[in-house]
């Protein structure tokens, strides 16, 4: 059962939207405290954590996962995986290149392997190192399909996804800390704070948060997999996909870290022409074979 199941129904809606305002303020002083330049969207994100400091814990972890898991080496679709990696790390760095951001992936260390397990995930850790699990190839079905979700991960790293999400952790607890130092003589509302502090901060605050990195890496990794010269049309198909084998039920969406699959299958299919016309620009005039597994 989540959290919001557990919300008291003697919690006043005065309270919730001062916690609301609270978690808000707190952002708003953080961006500007410590901040980023997103490349890809030009905006200023939270960075009080550096690159310098997450990426060697990054590849660490990394490691560890590869030194406990049964990474499949020297198979037609591990190099498939690897292959799809490097295409999509060079249109990266062709559109990081082009539109002023030079040297930007300096410190990246791209590296992609593929799991023998039934998990139906990816991931990229920050600083470009990326798991696929064989679980996730069905769906894949294709090459091109594999570039619609490495495009995706891949985006979240170069986005510096994860720095926000521990930037924005660190509001989180900062500001409970905050309010039961505040609220410490009053020990009826600090019960109140503690008890709704952890969903309204959640469903107010991390939950948009998270959405909004889901939706923003969709559109970059649009980008990216057509640059590489994978047919973005390919990337809402993957969706369904997706929808289906989940048998179309999911999170309500405000309740979740993603947006619902009906939302991310539009998104895609209006996005599509714009990617096209982004990888126009790089001299891709036509797309690979999808040609299934």
């Amino acid at each position: 059962m989540n959290d919001f199941c557990n919300f008291t129904p003697t919690l006043k809606p005065s309270i919730i939207m001062k916690l609301k305002s609270r978690i808000i303020t707190l952002g708003v002083i953080g961006l500007f405290l410590s901040c980023a330049t997103n490349p890809f969207t030009g905006k200023q994100t939270m960075a009080f954590v550096s690159n310098d400091q997450l990426f060697p814990t990054s590849f660490q972890q990394y490691n560890q996962v590869l030194s406990e898991s049964n990474v499949e080496k020297g198979t037609a679709r591990a190099e498939m995986i690897k292959r799809v990696g490097e295409r999509i790390a060079v249109a990266a760095e062709r559109w990081l290149n082009a539109n002023g951001h030079q040297g930007y992936l300096t410190d990246y260390q791209w590296e992609y392997n593929l799991i023998d397990d039934a998990t139906v995930n990816a991931w990229c850790m920050p600083g470009g190192k990326i798991v696929f699990y064989t679980g996730i190839l069905p769906i894949a079905q294709s090459e091109t399909g594999v570039a619609a979700i490495m495009g995706h991960e891949v985006a979240h790293a170069l986005a510096n996804h994860g720095q926000q999400r521990m930037s924005a952790a660190y509001i989180q607890q900062g500001l409970a800390v905050a309010g039961n130092i505040a609220l410490a003589k009053d020990e009826q509302t600090l019960g109140i704070f503690n008890q709704s502090y952890g969903v309204v901060s959640n469903v107010a605050g991390m939950l948009p948060f998270s959405r909004s990195h889901e939706s923003e890496a969709d559109r970059i990794g649009l980008y990216l997999m057509a640059i590489a010269g994978y047919n973005p049309d390919e990337a809402a198909e993957l969706w369904k996909r997706m929808s289906a084998h989940s048998g179309g039920k999911s999170t309500p969406e405000i309740l979740s870290t993603h947006p619902s699959n009906e939302s991310r299958i539009a998104e895609l299919n209006t996005l599509a022409p714009t990617a096209k016309a982004e990888a126009s620009k790089f001299g891709i005039k036509s797309f690979r074979p999808i040609g299934k597994f």
